[in-house]
C-alpha cells in the first residue's frame, strides 16, 4: 500500500447523472476515487481502498500497470487515432492474432468493438447476418435467459433477464424468447464451485425449439457463469447440454465472456475451462484491463467465410455494413497487447487458478454470519446472497457496501448480492483482509 497526496475532489456534482446509481443518496454521501495503484484504490483525501471488485469485474492486472502505461502513452505520441472504416493499423492486427491465439477451436476472426454492451449487439447482427448468409433468413429468433445481462444496448436488453433493466424502456426486440434461469437454492444453496444439481434446465432449449420450429431460430447466448445478477456458476454439465442442442438444431451458440475471459476463471477463457467451442464469444473489460475501453467478437471461421468469402456480390462490395468509429482505436490496441503480456509474464491464469482455492474457503467461511443464505463461487468470482428487509429489497446489500467503503474495501452489489471479484494480482494477504473486513461488516448489519 503505497501513501497516497490529498488530491481535491469536485465541488459540484449535481450535473454528472451517474449510471446505474441511486444518484440522490450518492450525491449526499459520495464515494470518490481519485487514484489508484494495483490492487489499491485512494480517495481524494488518501485513504486507501481496497479493491476486492477488479473495478467493475474488469482491472484484472491491478490499477496503472506500468508496462500498460508506457504503452499507452507511446501509442498516443505516435497515432491517436486511424479510421477503421476502409483503412486499417498495424496493431489492429498484431492483437486480432493474437486473440486468436488464445481461444481454442477455429475460433479464429475478431471484429472489434469498444464495451461489452457493442460486442453483444455485434455478436447477434453477424448471427443474423450468418444465417440470411447460408440461405437460413428465417432464423430471426434470439434466444436468452432469464436473470442474465448482455449489456444495455437494445440487443442485449432484449435477450438479457434482468427485469430491472428491461421495464423500463418497452417490448425492445420483437422474436426473442428465454432460457430458465440456472439459480436453484432449494438443491444447490451454499456450493462451492460448479452445483450438481440443474443440467437438465438445458432442456428448456428443447421445449422451446418446439414451441417455435428450429427453422425460425438463429442463436443462443448465455453468459458461461452469469456474474452481473450475482454469480450463477452453471450446473455441471449445464453448458455440455446446451452446446449439443444447438448443433443438433443448427443454432448459433454465443458465450457472452466479457466478465469470465481473460483469468477471472483461472483459465485463458470460460470455453478453455470448460472444454466447450461455441460459434461466437463476446469480450471487453479484461481486455484491456479496462484502461482505454474496448471490446471484441471472436468469431468461428465458417461464419465468416459464410458472410465474406463466400459473399457473391463484387469484391468492392462491404459485406456487413456494420461497425463503430472507434472499433480497434490504436490506443486500445496498444493497452489490450500490453495487458496480453501482462498476463503472460506474470503468469497470472494459472495465478488466479491457484488462489481460487484459497479465495473459496474464506467465502465460504462466511456462511454463519447473520442475513446470509447462499454463497457461490467458481475461479475468482464470488457472491454472497443475504436476506432481503421486509418490503425494502437491495438495501441491506447497499448497506453492506456503503460500510465496507468506509472500512477501506471495496465491493460490489446487485440487488441483495455481495459480488466479489479481486484482481488476479492479489495475494492470499489481500483476500485476509478482504474477508476480515467483510465478516464485520455482516456482523454489524442490521
Amino acid at each position: 500500500m503505497l501513501e497516497s497526496p490529498s488530491i481535491p475532489a469536485p465541488n459540484d456534482l449535481e450535473a454528472h447523472w451517474i449510471p446505474f446509481t441511486p444518484n440522490r443518496h450518492f450525491k449526499r454521501h459520495p464515494r470518490l476515487i481519485a487514484r489508484a495503484e494495483g490492487v489499491w484504490y485512494y480517495t481524494p483525501e488518501g485513504r486507501p481502498v481496497l479493491d476486492a471488485t477488479s473495478g467493475l469485474w474488469c482491472c484484472n492486472i491491478g490499477h496503472r500497470h506500468p508496462k500498460v502505461v508506457e504503452a499507452i502513452q507511446r501509442q498516443a505520441a505516435e497515432l491517436d487515432y486511424a479510421p477503421p472504416f476502409q483503412f486499417g493499423h498495424p496493431k489492429s492486427f498484431a492483437l486480432a492474432a493474437r486473440l486468436r491465439d488464445l481461444f481454442p477451436g477455429d475460433l479464429d476472426y475478431v471484429f472489434f468493438t469498444n464495451s461489452g454492451s457493442e460486442s453483444v449487439d455485434t455478436a447477434l447482427k453477424i448471427a443474423l447476418a450468418y444465417q440470411r448468409a447460408i440461405g437460413q433468413g428465417t432464423r430471426t429468433r434470439l434466444i436468452g435467459r432469464e436473470r442474465a445481462y448482455h449489456g444495455v444496448g437494445f440487443g442485449g436488453l432484449s435477450v438479457g433477464g434482468m427485469v430491472n433493466n428491461r421495464k423500463w424502456f418497452g417490448p425492445l426486440l420483437p422474436g426473442v424468447d428465454h432460457l430458465p434461469h440456472t439459480l436453484d437454492l432449494e438443491r444447490n444453496a451454499f456450493s462451492r464451485g460448479q452445483p450438481q444439481f440443474g443440467a437438465e434446465l438445458a432442456d428448456a432449449l428443447e421445449r422451446i425449439v418446439q414451441l417455435h420450429d428450429p427453422s425460425t431460430i438463429a442463436a443462443v447466448i448465455v453468459e458461461p457463469v452469469a456474474g452481473s445478477i450475482g454469480v450463477y456458476p452453471p450446473p455441471v454439465g449445464y453448458l455440455e447440454r446446451l452446446r449439443a442442442i444447438t448443433e443438433k438444431y443448427g443454432i448459433l451458440l454465443i458465450f457472452d465472456e466479457v466478465i469470465t475471459g481473460f483469468g477471472r476463471l483461472g483459465a485463458a477463457n470460460a470455453c478453455e475451462y470448460f472444454g466447450i467451442v461455441p460459434d461466437m464469444v463476446t469480450l471487453a473489460k479484461g481486455l484491456t484491463a479496462a484502461t482505454v475501453p474496448m471490446g471484441a467478437v471472436m468469431v468461428r471461421r465458417p461464419i465468416y467465410e459464410a458472410i465474406v468469402e463466400k459473399n457473391p456480390a463484387p469484391e468492392k462490395v462491404i459485406e456487413l455494413f456494420h461497425g463503430y468509429t472507434y472499433s480497434a482505436h490504436p490506443l486500445a490496441c496498444a493497452a489490450a497487447l500490453a495487458v496480453l503480456e501482462v498476463y503472460r509474464d506474470e503468469d497470472l491464469f494459472r495465478r488466479a487458478a491457484q488462489l481460487a482455492p484459497y479465495f473459496e474457503e474464506r467465502l465460504h467461511a462466511l456462511a454463519d454470519h447473520p442475513h446470509v443464505v447462499d454463497i457461490r463461487n467458481l475461479g475468482l468470482m464470488g457472491a454472497i446472497e443475504l436476506a432481503p428487509r421486509p418490503g425494502r429489497a437491495s438495501e441491506r446489500a447497499y448497506d453492506a457496501m456503503c460500510a465496507a467503503f468506509e472500512r477501506g474495501l471495496m465491493i460490489r452489489v446487485t440487488g441483495d448480492t455481495i459480488a466479489l471479484s479481486p484482481p488476479l494480482i492479489a495475494t492470499r494477504e489481500h483476500l485476509d483482509r478482504i474477508f476480515d473486513i467483510l465478516a464485520k461488516v455482516l456482523a454489524e448489519l442490521p
